[in-house]
């Protein structure tokens, strides 16, 4: 069985404090979307690379590709189409909040670990802190990557080089 490869939007795919600068980054378009959290105001803007699409296709033959992102089922919507990705199986997460993760542990990180259920995962959001490491290694009893991505740059060719290398281990 292939290991996971559990992907955020927000910060992987949509590097989102890079709306603040003049210009989107070489390679990335800016989008206008309404996701249904998403109903007053202007449209949230996202960023993203559709290069990034075939870049994660090519790890499909080394990984069974999985969403862990907050836009969930909305992800296959708005986001796959427009990399070229097909319908992904997603995280459902529990409600936000205080008590799903002990302290100083990122509250995705007890979820990502139970959808893993014991299989070997590699996870790429921007919020993974060494707390997180700590609390997979002593929770989760398969192999793990856990791969910070910096939410003003997104994925780079170091991630999928990365990634592709713990896969092949």
């Amino acid at each position: 069985m292939k290991p996971l490869l559990l992907i955020d939007i927000d910060g992987p795919l949509n590097p989102y404090l890079a709306l603040s600068r003049p210009a989107a980054p070489d390679g990335f378009r800016k989008y206008l979307m309404r996701p249904s959290g998403w109903t007053e105001g202007p449209a949230l803007p996202v960023l993203l690379n559709s290069g990034h699409g075939g870049a994660l296709l090519d790890l499909a033959d080394r990984y069974e590709l999985a969403w862990a992102t907050t836009w969930m089922a909305e992800a296959n919507e708005w986001i796959a189409p427009l990399l070229g990705l097909p319908e992904l199986p997603y995280i459902r997460w529990p409600s936000y909040g205080a008590g799903i993760a002990p302290a100083g542990v990122y509250w995705k990180t007890p979820p990502v670990v139970e959808y893993a259920a014991g299989r070997p995962f590699a996870w790429i959001d921007d919020e993974i802190t060494e707390p997180d490491r700590t609390w997979v290694a002593a929770h989760h009893p398969a192999r793990s990557l856990l791969r910070r991505i910096d939410p003003w740059v997104g994925l780079e060719q170091d991630d999928f080089d990365e990634l592709a290398a713990w896969a092949a281990d």
